[in-house]
């Protein structure tokens, strides 16, 4: 266990010097800073309060950044190790595959969750104090939205992690993940809307939520923005996606299985990757 906080430790101070965590904590508190600021203007014709509107904004954000983060972070965590000659050395001291794997994911985990909560927790604050008052509900929700953005990214570091333990040339992980992202993040929903335009009422309104939870990003969707009443109001969800009848904690469970899903399958490659 010492081995994997250790290794773990070793990435948090890579990114630390490579300025990865200063960069992505200013990329995602001005990203946020703009919205809540620029999403602060309408809130008094629409009758909500700012942290709610920063919700829905931070949601839609967090769906296209949040995952191109995660795979960029992982993309090259193994096959760029092994190209350079570096895992061959780890490997040399006495810990197993394993701790290698769940180290340097745990690492990126860190790295990926203080930028998040700092960069989105700016924005709350700056919500805060440009609205008279907050209810718990909307606490709520804003820290549940806070808890599954770290999920989601966690869940495309997973999937970065198999994508680099699969393939035996950085360059090559590096276009699969570019094609992960806009699979999951654009093409799927396209696809999936075609799918139901073309079967018409053989896709009814109890097998589209189902094919949803196929995609982390839509699961993702699912639970901030039709988990909480108002947001769902405010956020304009409606048709087949605003009918899903998921619960939060059904979502939040098919959320961390994308974490442990596709981590663990890595986890098995590289168990058995000749280096």
């Amino acid at each position: 266990m010492n081995a994997l906080f250790t290794i773990a430790g070793q990435e948090v101070r890579d990114g630390l010097r490579n300025r990865w965590i200063i960069a992505l904590t200013i990329m995602l508190a001005g990203f946020a800073l703009s919205l809540t600021l620029l999403g602060s203007a309408p809130t008094g014709t629409v009758g909500a309060s700012s942290l709610l509107v920063t919700i829905v904004s931070l949601s839609s954000l967090t769906i296209f950044l949040l995952p191109l983060i995660g795979l960029m972070l992982s993309f090259d965590a193994v096959v760029g190790e092994v190209e350079r000659g570096t895992m061959l050395l780890l490997l040399s001291y006495p810990v197993s595959r394993w701790q290698v794997m769940g180290g340097k994911f745990l690492g990126h985990m860190i790295i990926l969750a203080f930028a998040t909560i700092v960069g989105y927790g700016a924005a709350g604050v700056a919500a805060v104090l440009t609205d008279e008052g907050v209810d718990p509900q909307t606490w709520q929700a804003f820290t549940a939205m806070i808890a599954s953005s770290i999920i989601l990214g966690g869940a495309f570091l997973a999937i970065g992690y198999l994508i680099s333990t699969s393939v035996r040339e950085r360059a090559t992980a590096g276009g699969i993940a570019i094609a992960t992202w806009l699979l999951f993040v654009l093409i799927f929903d396209m696809a999936l809307l075609g799918l139901v335009i073309g079967a018409g009422d053989s896709i009814g309104s109890d097998v589209f939520p189902v094919l949803l939870l196929a995609n982390p990003a839509d699961v993702y969707r699912l639970f901030n923005l039709t988990g909480f009443d108002d947001i769902a109001t405010l956020s304009g969800t409606i048709g087949m996606m605003g009918e899903a009848s998921f619960s939060t904690s059904l979502l939040m469970v098919v959320q961390v299985c994308w974490v442990l899903l596709p981590l663990s399958i890595a986890g098995l490659i590289f168990s058995r990757k000749e280096l």
